[in-house]
């Protein structure tokens, strides 16, 4: 369990620091870069615009991985998610700017990302299945909050270089060519993360479906037709976790950048610092979730968010360091509450047969409804008046509440249980009100 869970987590940093190092990049420099013509507003909102079109994405990376985990392995998806992202993010880094070729510029970028949402939309389901799939129900949370951490750390790469640029470049350089050096650098890390998974064993769970003959026919159509509501649930129920951490970790840094005058360093070392809290605070409640079950913490965190945004919001709007960290890290550790346990939750919530579709579909529809719009919808809302945007903490909770009655009416997965009674809980979700 110790290679798998550090094979799941390298991968996923992997990936998640290609998916990062672009949300970094819009909020700094991709307007100018990429939509000169643009007014300073609509240039943020038009590089926020081709950062959306990654979660849009993702979906269908999660429909099109999750069809070759449920028909062909979980280790097929785990190869191939990581080497299109990989290649997706390096080209991103080579993509000439407006001046140079003009309107093709933005549109080589929007695909680019589409294809980087795509290949992250497979990651997910595939490492989380690893473990999940290996551990034994009673540390399931445990094993299976590993994939969680990774997306702090390549957060934390991600940022942790774009930050030695910006502070080593000056601004002109930085602009020129400083900006893609992070893109390049994905090139390295996916072949480390490709060497690390050639050795990983296929899970016991589609071992077994496979010499029993029970595999899905058509994974999707089967999750459609028989597990919709499911989908939809979580996909609402995680929608406020999403919103949370795209608010702090995009937002938050063109909002203190360019309204509060604040530095680009200093945004991102507080981003930085907090979301450090937050990935070593995982495991710890991954415990919790083995010990007390997955959906109370889930609850507890959606209670938390609803109750902390306003507060998030008028500490980030006092432009001090400390306590615009303490505002971010106060919002990242109820949106880790959640998602340290996620990664247990969904596949218990199906039967192996369509658990890689099924969990990743709702997974990542998540990510459209949370973290697609949440950068758009928020700078839209801030764009007027010197005071805190307090439409974008009303926006937040509302999101949290949506989310807290989604988790409200999704059943419990006990570790015991998990997953042989997920038909059962198949018939609680289905029995719920729509």
């Amino acid at each position: 369990m110790p290679r798998l869970a550090a094979a799941s987590l390298v991968g996923t940093a992997i990936e998640f620091f290609d998916f990062f190092v672009y949300g970094t990049a819009a909020a700094l420099v991709l307007g100018p870069l990429f939509f000169p013509t643009f007014s300073p507003l609509a240039g943020t909102l038009a590089a926020f615009g081709t950062f959306a079109v990654g979660f849009l994405s993702r979906p269908m990376g999660s429909v099109l991985f999750g069809h070759i985990g449920d028909r062909h392995g979980r280790r097929p998806v785990l190869f191939a998610s990581l080497l299109l992202t990989g290649c997706a993010t390096v080209a991103v880094g080579c993509v000439p700017t407006y001046d140079a070729i003009g309107v093709a510029a933005p549109l080589l970028l929007l695909l680019l990302r589409f294809l980087q949402g795509l290949g992250l939309g497979g990651e997910w389901g595939g490492a989380v299945l690893l473990t999940a799939e290996h551990a034994p129900p009673h540390r399931r949370a445990l094993w299976s909050s590993f994939p969680q951490i990774g997306p702090a750390v390549g957060f934390l790469l991600a940022n942790g270089v774009m930050l030695a640029l910006t502070a080593g470049l000056s601004d002109a350089d930085f602009r020129s060519w400083g900006w893609r050096v992070p893109f390049w650098a994905a090139g390295v890390l996916a072949a480390v993360g490709l060497l690390l998974r050639s050795s990983l064993a296929e899970t016991p769970q589609f071992e077994e479906l496979s010499a029993s003959g029970s595999r899905a026919g058509a994974p999707l159509a089967e999750v459609a037709r028989d597990h919709w509501r499911l989908v939809l649930l979580t996909a609402g129920a995680l929608a406020v976790g999403y919103a949370i951490f795209y608010t702090v970790s995009t937002w938050a840094l063109a909002y203190g950048t360019e309204r509060l005058g604040v530095s680009s360093t200093m945004m991102l070392v507080c981003v930085m610092a907090a979301v450090a809290v937050k990935g070593a605070a995982t495991p710890f409640l991954a415990l919790l979730g083995d010990r007390w079950g997955r959906r109370p913490l889930c609850l507890a965190g959606c209670a938390g968010a609803a109750v902390w945004m306003f507060p998030m919001v008028a500490l980030l709007h006092t432009g001090r360091p400390l306590l615009m960290f303490l505002g971010f890290l106060g919002a990242l550790l109820a949106f880790i509450t959640m998602f340290a346990v996620v990664a247990a939750y969904l596949p218990e919530l199906y039967e192996p047969r369509v658990r890689c579709t099924g969990a990743a579909v709702g997974y990542n529809l998540a990510g459209v409804l949370g973290g697609a719009l949440t950068p758009i919808v928020a700078t839209t809302l801030s764009k007027d008046g010197s005071g805190p945007p307090w439409g974008v903490a009303a926006y937040l909770t509302a999101v949290a509440l949506i989310s807290l009655g989604c988790f409200a009416l999704l059943p419990e997965t006990l570790p015991e249980r998990s997953p042989e009674k997920a038909e059962e809980n198949e018939e609680a979700v289905e029995g719920a009100p729509a």
